[in-house]
């Protein structure tokens, strides 16, 4: 099966010749990625990767980006992070349209994971909402991916947190 996602690393200090990066990408096994090398000190791959499961297309792309690059360090896997208009292209419905869904039903709707002027959700709590609710056909695997990614950045993003206060954490969110 063909999983799409993304990739997103901070590089080096000293980052090597641009050109070369791509090149060891590449041979590192990310041929089946777009580079995009637009801001510095970040580089972002757009994969279309075969595998068994979105885990291990997404796993074997992070290997495959860090025996070229061993220094990088994980950013962000994608999608993941969405607001409405990410959601509604995901979908095929209008932005609108998926205001509408989410205005009428607040109650079930996901909870945002930050709210404000432009808020953002996980994009599988959505999907998944959509599906439970019948009227959306979402593709399998995007949903997978799209589950896949959020566990992985709430891992990364996990291990920053010392074990002395996860206890702490715990207990004030639960």
């Amino acid at each position: 099966m063909a999983f799409e996602f993304t990739l997103k690393f901070s590089l080096p200090l000293v980052e090597p010749d641009l050109e070369e990066l791509v090149e060891r990408l590449g041979e590192s096994g990310c041929d089946d990625a777009l580079v995009g090398i637009g801001q510095a000190g970040r580089i972002g791959l757009q994969f279309t990767r075969h595998a068994q499961s979105a885990v291990a297309a997404i796993v074997s792309a992070i290997e495959d980006v860090k025996r070229a690059i061993p220094s990088a360090r994980l950013i962000e896997v994608g999608p993941d992070f969405v607001g409405l208009t990410d959601i509604a292209d995901i979908v095929g419905v209008s932005r609108q349209n998926m205001r509408k869904l989410m205005l009428a039903h607040t109650r079930t709707f996901p909870t945002p994971i930050h709210e404000g002027s432009a808020s953002l959700w996980h994009l599988a709590h959505v999907l998944e909402w959509l599906v439970e609710r019948g009227t959306y056909a979402i593709d399998a695997n995007v949903r997978e991916v799209a589950h896949t990614a959020m566990q992985v950045n709430q891992t990364r993003e996990a291990t920053q947190v010392p074990h002395r206060v996860q206890k702490d954490y715990r207990e004030l969110i639960s």
